[in-house]
């Protein structure tokens, strides 16, 4: 392509509004432009790269033996309400009415569409396994888009469903999208972890995500560097290893404490550790109110809730709920005589002697034990802290950040059953079919790209992605023998099988080389006074220092560079 009649545009200024790397290098080298909140435009130079990705996706899906086809994005809602997932989307789903005022929805994920498309197949258990696959757009009404492309309101994704008679085909398949998987981000260049994961919404038996790692990363990887364990810091389990307390137990005693209602205020008012006092978090879990028992240095792992209550829904109860139960200011909520379930971490059950909130305004309870109160359940339900034990091999934990870019799951028979795919056997027997379903962001796999390949100056895209391999720079518009050697040059490594871009811009060198640096081509191509001596500048992307290449062996360099 050439610059002087492109649509093409760099930004000097950091961009707006953009709380990312990626965002902030993708917009100021002109490949995607922000619609609005959560929304991007793809512009020309972010739309090669896309198309690189999708290709790369595309090669090892057809390798795997998966068909592509194309869904629809409007779907109407009585889809999901059929499969029971209408209310675990909630309001994550963008929801709209036709002139019939018939209900539909913009599909955020398309398990229930790829089910009744398996029904057109044959129902025979000779006719399978088999493996479908989709590139298309995706809706979800996030509360806050953020970090560029990485979390958006629409976004493109490929999505796979196989199709299986039993648990074991079902495995065979999984493991080809599984490796699938690992060669597409291979050739993106990208640094990942694969991590065990809550199935969510999606249901199922098994979800593994393939993480990116990188700092502004939503997600939290918990991995341990001695057996290589990793895992969603949702899911990981606070491992059992606590010994019960040989404390004589006390005599229980309400207090008062005035201007003591955080954890740490009430510890330095009886001048006692954090790890003494059990709190009590009040939740509303899908219209129903519970209190939850945590050991004070904890945080509630709301998955854990949800997967413990088979719930879809939580969030912290308002004051007013919260004051109903307790019959006390928020702040001094507790076990003893609070009007509502109550759930137990497990840590809590080796206590003896600890503090809690006493149900009365500035008031709490000294030396509470067990047999005070009544629990509904204990289970694990606290969150994982760096350092804990890992649960394989009893070595520390260390966090690390990632972006998912891909999930794999194993759905089972869930939406077989819920819609009706059924396949006879060799004896004329119905059973529902088994699916795995396989999710990839294309978008995020191109923002994480940028999030691990960049420097101060701008993009360095990986040679399978970049919008171009090759950029040939014209140092003077003005000298006659410059724009002739860079146009042979720019014809020959065309015919040669490269993706070339000629700045023939009448632009000043140090804007070009820049412009360059800043869209991250591989390599530059410098064409200027060295001509005289038949030579052209040659360097790669982040490297300090340009190589004098003949005219005549620039093909034969990059050949050997780009092999």
């Amino acid at each position: 392509m050439k610059l002087s009649n492109s649509y093409f545009y760099t930004m000097r200024e950091n961009a707006k509004d953009e709380d990312s790397v990626s965002g902030n290098l993708l917009v100021r080298a002109g490949m995607i432009k922000k619609s609005s909140a959560g929304i991007y435009m793809i512009m020309p130079m972010g739309k090669r790269v896309l198309k690189k990705i999708e290709d790369i996706v595309r090669e090892e899906m057809d390798a795997a033996g998966a068909q592509e086809l194309l869904m629809p994005a409007l779907i109407p809602e009585e889809v999901y309400e059929i499969s029971g997932r209408r209310d675990a989307f909630g309001s994550n789903m963008f929801a709209l009415k036709d002139r019939y005022q018939k209900n539909y929805v913009l599909g955020p994920t398309h398990e229930e569409l790829f089910t009744l498309a398996a029904m057109m197949k044959g129902r025979s258990y000779k006719d399978f396994p088999y493996n479908l696959y989709q590139i298309q757009t995706k809706f979800r009404d996030e509360t806050r888009p953020r970090y560029g492309l990485i979390r958006t309101r629409e976004f493109i994704m490929k999505d796979a469903y196989s199709f299986d008679i039993d648990n074991e085909h079902l495995h065979e398949s999984y493991m080809k999208m599984f490796d699938a998987y690992k060669k597409i981000f291979d050739r993106c260049d990208l640094n990942y972890k694969i991590v065990k994961a809550d199935t969510g919404a999606m249901g199922g038996s098994l979800s593994e995500e393939f993480q990116a790692i990188c700092d502004v990363g939503e997600d939290v990887v918990v991995t341990c560097e001695h057996c290589g364990f990793s895992s969603n810091l949702e899911i990981t389990e606070v491992v059992d290893r606590a010994e019960e307390c040989r404390e004589a137990l006390k005599t229980m005693e309400i207090v008062e404490t005035p201007n003591a209602k955080t954890i740490e205020e009430v510890a330095k008012f009886f001048d006692k550790s954090c790890d003494d006092f059990v709190k009590t978090l009040i939740y509303n879990v899908d219209g129903k109110i519970y209190a939850f028992l945590l050991k004070g240095t904890r945080e509630l792992n709301e998955t854990k809730v949800l997967k413990l209550l088979q719930a879809n829904e939580m969030e912290l109860a308002s004051f007013e709920e919260v004051e109903r139960i307790t019959h006390a200011k928020v702040g001094f909520a507790g076990p003893i005589g609070i009007d509502c379930p109550i759930i137990m971490d497990r840590e809590v059950s080796y206590m003896k002697n600890f503090i809690v909130g006493a149900n009365k305004s500035d008031h709490h309870i000294v030396n509470v034990n067990l047999q005070d109160f009544e629990v509904e359940m204990c289970a694990d339900i606290a969150q994982v802290h760096e350092g804990d034990v890992c649960p394989v091999c009893g070595a520390p934990l260390s966090f690390c950040k990632g972006i998912e870019v891909g999930n794999t799951f194993k759905l089972g028979n869930k939406y077989a059953k819920a819609l009706g795919l059924e396949y006879l056997d060799a004896n004329n027997t119905l059973h529902p079919v088994e699916m795995g379903c396989y999710g990839l962001g294309l978008e995020r796999t191109l923002a994480s790209i940028v999030e691990q390949h960049h420097d101060d100056d701008g993009i360095i895209w990986p040679l399978s992605v970049a919008p171009y391999q090759v950029a040939i720079v014209i140092v003077s518009m003005k000298d006659e023998e410059q724009v002739r050697i860079a146009n042979e040059l720019y014809e020959t490594l065309k015919a040669e099988g490269y993706d070339v871009l000629l700045d023939d811009r009448k632009e000043r060198p140090g804007v070009k080389f820049k412009d360059m640096e800043l869209i991250g081509i591989p390599y530059r191509i410098t064409v200027g006074r060295g001509i005289a001596q038949g030579n052209v500048e040659l360097r790669a992307r982040g490297a300090h220092e340009n190589e004098e290449v003949a005219i005549e062996n620039v093909v034969t360099y990059l050949q050997n560079k780009l092999q």
